[in-house]
This record gives structure tokens, C-alpha cells and sequence, in this order.
């Protein structure tokens, strides 16, 4: 069978009734940034906290930090999509299960996915994290203790300064990896970019030029993305580290 291209698509009204074509895919994009830059920003800050608790001689504390970032670091993010949004509501107790299930389906879908994705992050940003506090020298932590620094002190003003100037490179790596999995949404009925795009050819039964849209969004946000952060990479580099 012969496939007809047609690029005009994109300024074709929806058979939704939504708009354009290309209004949609705007929609998506709009939904997926939000999305990624939120679930980032808990992420980083679950993630600092579970990668200081790593390092503490603490085992109340670190226990546990260890326990969370094996089971979620280890799952599978879909596996963990579908438990938020299918099996937990049942869990709860039938008031609360109730609430969520009459909750709004887009905003219930966009917090499962925003937990899921969180979460999974967490883990994965902890361990970056942890090792980049472990790879600061004991001669540090050791002056910031001469100086009278408390460790919450030596943390703050020492060592987590450093620390993230040395991982910043695979930070870079994990928030790229939120933006790309962020795309797992379209599986519980989250209109993203990757669900709108879906959608589209769908409707519009021209689904390369669809694809290869949203290929391109994907691929000019993430090369911005690196830019910006090559730029902050450049800027907080520690000479000795990471080739500088």
C-alpha cells in the first residue's frame, strides 16, 4: 500500500474539536515540560536528602534512604506508573480511594505520573548524589570540622558545594532522562507530548508526519537543555574533575 505524506496536516483542524493539529502537539509539549521540570524539582530535592542520609554514620537514617533507593531505582518506571494509578487507590482506605477515583481524570492521571516519575528520579539522583559527596576529600570535611562547623554546617557550607559542582555532568544525564520518561504518561491516558502525538495520527490516519513532529520537539528541547546545563558544567567546573 502506497502512504501519502501530507506535512499540511499540522494546520488541519482536529477531529476532536480541540483546535489544530498543531495546537495539540503545543498542548503536549506544554504538559511534558511542566511536567519533567516539576517532577525534576522534587527529585533533585527527595534525592539530596536520601544521598546525604547514604552518607551519615547514621543507620536509622541511612537504612532506610538505602532500602527506598533500591526498590524504586530497581523497578521498572512503568511497573510503578500502573501500581500508582491502579493498585493503590485500593489500598487506601475506601474514603480516600473513592476521593481519588471521582478526582478530575487528567489531574488524577498527571499526579500518578508526577509521583511515579519523582520518586523513580529520587532514586536514581541519590546515588549520583552520594558519590558525589563521598568524592569530596576527607581534608575538607576534616577543616570544616576544625572550623567548628556542626556537620548540618559542614554539609551546607562545604561539602554539598562541592559536591554538586562535581556531578553536575550526570544530573545533566537524569534531567534529560525525566523529559524522555516523562513519555511513560500516554500509558494511563496523560495527553503529553508522545499521547497528543498518538492521538494524531490516530485521527488524522497520517501518523509518520506525526512522529516525526514530536521526533523533532524532542529532539531541538533536548539539545537546549544540554546546551544551558553545558553552559552551568562550564561554569561551576572544579579543575581536577570530570577532565577540566
Amino acid at each position: 500500500m502506497q502512504y501519502s505524506w501530507d506535512f499540511l496536516i499540522y494546520f488541519k483542524p482536529s477531529l476532536t474539536g480541540e483546535g489544530y493539529y498543531w495546537e495539540l502537539i503545543l498542548q503536549g509539549l506544554s504538559r511534558t515540560v511542566f511536567l519533567s521540570l516539576l517532577s525534576w524539582v522534587l527529585a533533585l530535592s527527595l534525592g539530596t536528602a536520601l544521598g546525604i542520609a547514604r552518607t551519615l554514620p547514621v543507620r536509622w537514617l541511612s537504612l532506610p534512604a538505602a532500602v527506598f533507593v533500591h526498590c524504586f531505582r530497581n523497578t521498572p518506571l512503568l511497573v510503578q506508573v500502573f501500581l500508582w494509578f491502579y493498585v493503590v487507590p485500593e489500598l487506601l482506605p475506601s474514603e480516600w480511594g473513592t476521593a481519588i477515583k471521582r478526582m478530575d481524570p487528567t489531574l488524577g492521571q498527571f499526579l500518578t505520573v508526577l509521583i511515579a516519575l519523582s520518586l523513580y528520579t529520587a532514586a536514581k539522583a541519590a546515588e549520583v548524589i552520594r558519590s558525589g559527596i563521598q568524592a569530596v576529600s576527607i581534608g575538607q570535611k576534616q577543616a570544616a570540622s576544625a572550623l567548628g562547623l556542626t556537620e548540618p554546617g559542614s554539609y551546607r557550607h562545604v561539602i554539598l558545594p562541592q559536591a554538586f559542582r562535581i556531578i553536575m555532568p550526570p544530573l545533566t544525564s537524569d534531567f534529560l532522562n525525566v523529559f524522555k520518561n516523562s513519555s511513560v504518561a500516554l500509558t494511563i491516558g496523560f495527553m503529553e507530548l508522545t499521547g497528543q502525538t498518538r492521538q494524531i495520527g490516530d485521527f488524522s490516519s497520517q501518523p509518520f508526519e506525526a512522529y516525526i513532529a514530536a521526533t523533532v520537539i524532542y529532539t531541538l528541547v533536548t539539545l537546549s537543555v544540554i546546551w544551558f546545563m553545558r553552559r552551568i558544567e562550564k561554569a561551576t567546573r572544579i579543575p581536577g574533575y570530570w577532565g577540566a
